[in-house]
């Protein structure tokens, strides 16, 4: 079972304390929900333990893992709240750059991902052509392709409808209960079982 712990984390962004001593843990199967107003560090503290941004003080733990290692890194996804993804290449070209930086040597289903989210007529199309769900969907079809254990989700449903909700919502469980970690953050209300919160 692997487990991530933040302690005592503190981050300031110039001279704005958006969180001080803040502490945490969540352990495989479990899906923890950070909510606050906006500004309150949501995002920034999926980018501290994604290894992003540096923190002022406090430690955060995974494993046996060191933050920012080679393991820890290939241990998690973020997907931030904007889609990064390239305009000018195609769904399915996305798909593999985004898997190829993580050094995944497995051969995957790209087409069955997309298809998951609602876009198997969308393969080759180029994403600049796409509107801002599709884009975000495309963004989310890495959930049914990663390897990763620990996912950080900065506002994953986001330009979803409520069917593309779903799907996440089910996909996120299915990942926990296979022994994996969610951290996520959103402003909606969420449907997905051993879900915990705290607010920043």
């Amino acid at each position: 079972m692997s487990k991530l712990k933040v302690t005592n984390l503190s981050c300031q962004k110039g001279y704005n304390l958006l969180f001080e001593n803040l502490s945490f843990e969540i352990n495989s199967g479990e899906v923890l929900k950070i909510s606050g107003p906006n500004g309150s560090g949501k995002t920034s503290l999926l980018r501290l333990i994604a290894g992003l941004s540096f923190f002022d003080s406090g430690t955060i733990d995974y494993d046996a893992f060191n933050l920012n290692s080679e393991e820890y890194n290939l241990d998690f996804l973020y997907l931030g709240h904007l889609t990064a993804l390239s305009q000018q290449l195609s769904c399915i070209e996305n798909l593999k750059y985004n898997l190829l930086l993580g050094n995944n040597k497995l051969k995957l289903d790209f087409s069955s991902a997309l298809k998951k989210v609602g876009l198997e007529k969308f393969e080759n199309e180029l994403v600049g052509t796409l509107s801002a769900g599709q884009k975000k969907r495309i963004a989310l079809s890495l959930l049914f392709v990663t390897q990763s254990k620990v996912w950080l989700l900065d506002e994953p449903f986001s330009a979803l409808d409520s069917k593309a909700i779903n799907i996440i919502e089910q996909r996120i469980e299915e990942h926990c209960n296979s022994g994996g970690i969610c951290i996520l953050t959103t402003h909606q209300e969420c449907n997905i079982k051993n879900l915990k919160e705290i607010s920043l």
